[in-house]
């Protein structure tokens, strides 16, 4: 009994940046915590922690160790709640990871339906733009856009995005419709910063921006009121394009598309509550209209 509880100890470093949170997550004083980790050390004969003057991190060999102690766990979890009735209701906490330009523009009503449809559910949702590890940072599912790193984790396909280069029909009514990307120098840039550096496939445009915007949605509106060419990940550009108020140009020259993934740990022994909203991603998403332009 030992053994597991500091299993279970370790594993309340998961995502924590100090032993005092991980210790204040698991419920337990620091001290009780240390002598956890140093019986593992010692039955296991190797360093799970790096200390230094700024604190602790995980070794390679604690990476591994953690992300074993969190799959068992799940797995004891995953066979409680089986038989409690929890692996064929979805009930309980969701930690979910999504990209947040991806989840400004499509998360917000799969989130609200989902929690309309899962009374018992509760999710605590993480905006990031970078690839987590989900045994790490202690996370249940991830939406990922762009290919995905070789692991064992769980993916269910959700579509493809891509770059688009895209002007009001005011705009390219005045300016022109360019032919080729280096033609861009002649024409106004909307970016997200001065330094324009554009990579098409044979040809990298490197130019400065006529109008730099600290979001993808201010960009956007610049370009709808006609103030130039802006390009974006698909995703939040399908209502300007349906509605016409946005063209897509230099469609040749776009980019091979990205994959977007929901992915998960589990596999078929995840319980319902991550199986309950892997699937309702997917309902909701696979023909979302946003996907239809890559």
């Amino acid at each position: 009994m030992e053994r597991f509880r500091d299993m279970q100890l370790f594993a309340a470093m998961a995502g924590q940046p100090s032993l005092a949170s991980a210790a204040r997550r698991a419920c337990v004083s620091g001290p009780t915590l240390v002598r956890a980790i140093a019986r593992l050390e010692a039955r296991l004969h190797v360093t799970l922690l790096q200390r230094s003057t700024q604190g602790v991190s995980l070794t390679d060999a604690g990476s591994a160790y953690l992300a074993d102690c969190l799959q068992l766990l799940a797995s004891v979890d995953a066979a409680e709640a089986s038989a409690k009735g929890a692996h064929v209701q979805a009930q309980g906490n969701l930690r979910v990871f999504l990209p947040l330009l991806f989840s400004r523009y499509l998360m917000a009503p799969v989130l609200a339906d989902y929690l309309e449809r899962y009374p018992d559910m509760r999710v605590v949702a993480r905006y990031h733009d970078y690839d987590p590890n989900l045994h790490e940072e202690g996370l249940d599912v991830a939406i990922l856009v762009g290919e995905l790193p070789s692991s064992s984790l769980i993916a269910r396909p959700l579509g493809r995005v891509r770059q688009l280069l895209c002007a009001s029909p005011d705009y390219l009514a005045t300016h022109g419709e360019p032919r080729h990307p280096s033609e861009l120098k002649q024409h106004r840039l909307i970016a997200s910063a001065e330094h324009v550096h554009w990579d098409f496939p044979g040809y990298l445009l490197k130019a400065r921006a006529r109008l730099s915007c600290s979001t993808v949605q201010g960009a956007i509106n610049a370009a709808v009121q006609g103030a130039g060419v802006v390009r974006c990940l698909s995703y939040p550009l399908h209502g300007p394009l349906g509605s016409g108020q946005l063209r897509r140009i230099l469609p040749a020259y776009e980019g091979p598309p990205l994959p977007v993934n929901v992915v998960y740990r589990e596999g078929r022994n995840a319980p319902m509550r991550v199986r309950s909203f892997v699937d309702h991603c997917v309902a909701a998403l696979r023909e979302h209209p946003a996907f239809q332009l890559a």
